[in-house]
This record gives C-alpha cells, structure tokens and sequence, in this order.
C-alpha cells in the first residue's frame, strides 16, 4: 500500500491493513510479490491530486514489468470517493475504487478483485511512459486489447463511517507514537475547501469508544497520541440535543465536549502525551483552555489553522471567526497554558486578495510569533466556492507572496529555536539519535539532534546546547 495525504488518510490506511489481516491475508513491503497493490488518495488540493495520479500510473507500470497477470490495482482516498466515475473512465489501469465507507472492508473487497476476470496486464501497451507529468485524462497505456473493461466501484455517496476502538488496525506509525481519529467529517462552509463534500458531516465518536483505544495503545507501550479530526474542537456537538451553532459556547453542560473528554483521558495510568492536531478557533472555549492547563497528559501544543487574519479575507474564505475574536483567543492561549507552543496555517493567493490585506497578515506573523506555522499557496479546487470567484491570482504572484510569508516566519523560527539553548526540555526519542520536544508534532516539525545515542520510544530530559536552522541540538 502506498498512502498519500494527512494523518487522517494514515489512519485510514491502518484500517484498510487491518481488514486485510483479519481476513488471513499477508502484508508485504516488496510489490514485486503482492497479488494486490493499494493506492491511498488525496484530493485536497491540485499538487495532491496530480501525487496521486502519479502513484497510480507508476504502480500499475512497474505491476506490468514484475508481476505480470495476478497483480490487481486498487484506488482508495479522498480522490477516490470524489471522483470514482469519472476515474473509471480515464484511469482503466485501475481494478477497483474503494471509499470511505469501505476502509473497514478492504479485505472482502481483495478477495473479490481477485475474483473477478480482468485483461491481462502484459497485453497493454506503453505509449509514453517517459513522461512523468501525467493528468488524470492522459492515461499512458493501451487498453484497446480490452474496450469494455471497466473497474469495479465499491464507493458511496456520502460516507458515515466512523472508526472503533475495536476496529483492526495496522498501524504504520513508530511503535512509540500514534494517531487517533475521534471525529470523522466536517460541518463548516469554508469557501476554498470541499472536504465535507468528500468525508460528508462530522461525526464523533462515543468517549468510551475513544477511552477504550487510547488505554490499549498506553498498554501496547505507546507514548504519544495524536488526537485528529477535521475540526478536533468541535467534538461530541454534534451529539447535544440542542443544534450547535458556529459561535455558540462550548459548554459541557450542553452536553459531550473535547474538554470533557480530555477531563476523562486524564485519569489514565501511564506517561505519555495527547496532542491536539486540527483545533477551529470558532470553537475554543475558556472551559477547554483551563481543562488542558490542568492536564498532565496534554502537551502544550495547539495546532490551530487560521488561514487568514484580515477581516473581508476571513469573510472571504467564510471561515465563521472575525480578526478580533482570532487575538483574543491566542492572548487567552498563552496566558491561561504557560508554555504553550502554538502551530497555525496560512493562505496566500486567495482570490482578490489585495497587498494591503497581504501586507496585514504578514504583520500579524510578525507581531504573534507563532512557533510553527506553514503557508499555503492558494489552490483551485473544482466544487467550492472559492474556485468560481473573480479575482484568481496568477500562480507568479502566490509563489511570491509564499516566499514572502515563509522566509518572515524562517526569521522567527530561527529566533525561537535559538532562545531554546540553555533550556532542560523533555524529549521523545524516535530514532537513536533524533528526538522531539513537546512543541514538535511528528512529521511536520523540528527536531532534536542528540550527541549520544537516547532510549528510542521513551522520554528523556535533556538541556539544549546549541540550534541549527529549525532543529535544536543537544
């Protein structure tokens, strides 16, 4: 299997594997001796779609040159439950698409491609297989050995899968860390995104549900868990009796709440951290604040995607919060969780946005210093909103502006990183070698450079000595 995408697609994965398994099935790392190869879509954004295509063309290539007759090909993800169809006509490569409400199945669905009769491989021919810049319309083999051939379509329309604590899972994180999904889909509008029209409406998991996963992995001996979701805050509001609102209070006497949950998460034995990944400001409250400043268990980090700061870009993007309520929610941040290192996103070349609101949020960075925090260039994505405003801005000018914002926020890292030194922090060891503080998440930031050789997959404190670039060295 290869996955693409965010973490919410790895646990997706996972589960996919695990089916595979409970079905007496074998996982190998070499596709040269799989019957079966699985390509995990993203369709997030145009980069992660043309990834994707690129993924599939390549595995069904090299399925041609090895594996011959028996390998069947099947494409799952994002880009799959969107696009299922028309794929079936432009990528005839594939054997079957899977979605979202079929991760839990993928076993059942193996044993059914396998079945099935299709076109040998050899017989297919290369037209032109040097170029790598593939679209989804330029499928770079003859199948005209086989003009009725067409995959098999396991996807359904608005998906209502939520994984369980009981759900068979392979996971493909280090032993130490790993990812839990408490919530599927999304609820908001934002104008440049379609991810509800994709994973459907948020729907949250039962605590118990939650509670029962996370003492399993404490027992496995894992020693990070990265709470995820499309929007982490807004958990169990979807449950209450009364509709929750975008700009109501998030109060746990109108029923279930990621702070209530947490309040829970707290009462397990073991070491170990909980990271929230994916919070929407629109739904913080000072309830959730004070809960986490009163957890051990939960790392003081908060990866907060705001997107824009200027008041009509916000409008714009229809992001449901106002500038004034974004600075008051960071100053109540780091006034009510000492230490706590604050991850953002930003999006640059938003259609109609002008210098001056550019100019705004490049002094907003400046002023805030978030210690981490990622720019994105503006994507078109076809079915939102967004894609059919005037004003699109050419792809010169977002790369400039990215380059602007980025090399701002270099300048600010490199700061931070450097007030580090001198410091005792408290490490996780992922490699004998490489370690990461409490502000790192896995995969998307800095790292801790160790001089001697540290206990993999536990905590250490160590007292920083020097900074390099983003990574901080001991």
């Amino acid at each position: 299997m290869i996955s693409l995408g965010c973490a919410k697609n790895l646990v997706d994965a996972e589960i996919m594997l695990g089916s595979v398994l409970e079905r007496g099935m074998e996982i190998t790392s070499n596709a040269d001796d799989a019957d079966v190869l699985v390509i995990n879509t993203c369709a997030f954004i145009d980069s992660a779609k043309e990834e994707s295509i690129d993924a599939i063309l390549e595995a069904h290539q090299q399925r041609g040159l090895h594996k011959g007759t028996n390998q069947r090909l099947i494409v799952s993800g994002c880009m799959s439950q969107r696009f299922a169809e028309e794929l079936r006509e432009q990528l005839p490569e594939v054997d079957a698409f899977i979605g979202l409400d079929q991760v839990r199945e993928l076993g059942t669905i193996v044993e059914r491609v396998l079945q099935e009769h299709r076109t040998p491989n050899t017989e297919r021919r290369t037209s032109n297989a040097d170029n790598s810049a593939f679209g989804v319309g330029c499928s770079v083999f003859d199948v005209d050995s086989d003009p009725h051939r067409q995959a098999l379509n396991f996807v359904t329309p608005r998906p209502t899968y939520i994984p369980d604590y009981d759900t068979p899972r392979f996971r493909l994180t280090p032993p130490h860390s790993a990812f839990l999904k408490i919530a599927e889909g999304c609820n908001h509008p934002c104008s440049f995104c379609v991810i509800p029209q994709m994973r459907g409406r948020h729907r949250s998991r039962t605590p118990e549900s939650v509670l029962t996963e996370i003492r399993a992995l404490v027992a496995e001996g894992v020693r990070e868990i990265n709470l995820i979701s499309q929007d982490t805050t807004y958990y169990g509001m979807d449950l209450w009796t009364e509709k929750a609102g975008p700009r109501q209070p998030v109060d746990s006497a109108r029923g279930l709440t990621l702070a209530s949950l947490l309040r829970e998460i707290e009462r397990i034995d073991g070491e170990f951290w909980i990271r929230l990944l994916y919070t929407h400001p629109a739904h913080w409250s000072d309830e959730l604040i004070e809960t986490i400043a009163g957890c051990r268990h939960v790392a003081r980090y908060i990866d907060i995607p705001l997107q824009h700061i200027d008041e009509m870009m916000l409008r714009r993007m229809r992001r449901e919060t106002g500038r004034a309520h974004i600075e008051t929610l960071i100053a109540k941040l780091r006034s009510g969780i000492p230490g706590v290192a604050l991850r953002t996103t930003f999006i640059v070349g938003f259609p109609g946005e002008t210098e001056t609101e550019l100019a705004t949020l490049l002094d907003f960075i400046e002023r805030t210093r978030f210690e981490r925090l990622g720019i994105f260039k503006y994507s078109r994505e076809e079915g939102s909103r967004a894609a059919k405003m005037p004003g699109q801005i050419p792809a010169k000018v977002k790369n400039e502006r990215h380059r602007r914002a980025m090399t701002l926020q270099q300048k600010i890292a490199y700061e931070i990183a450097a007030d580090r030194i001198g410091s005792e922090l408290k490490l996780l060891v992922d490699q004998p070698l490489v370690a990461r503080t409490e502000a790192d998440a896995p995969d998307v930031d800095p790292r801790v450079i160790l001089s001697q050789p540290g206990p993999v997959g536990e905590f250490i404190t160590r007292k920083i000595q020097g900074a390099r670039g983003y990574d901080l060295l001991v």
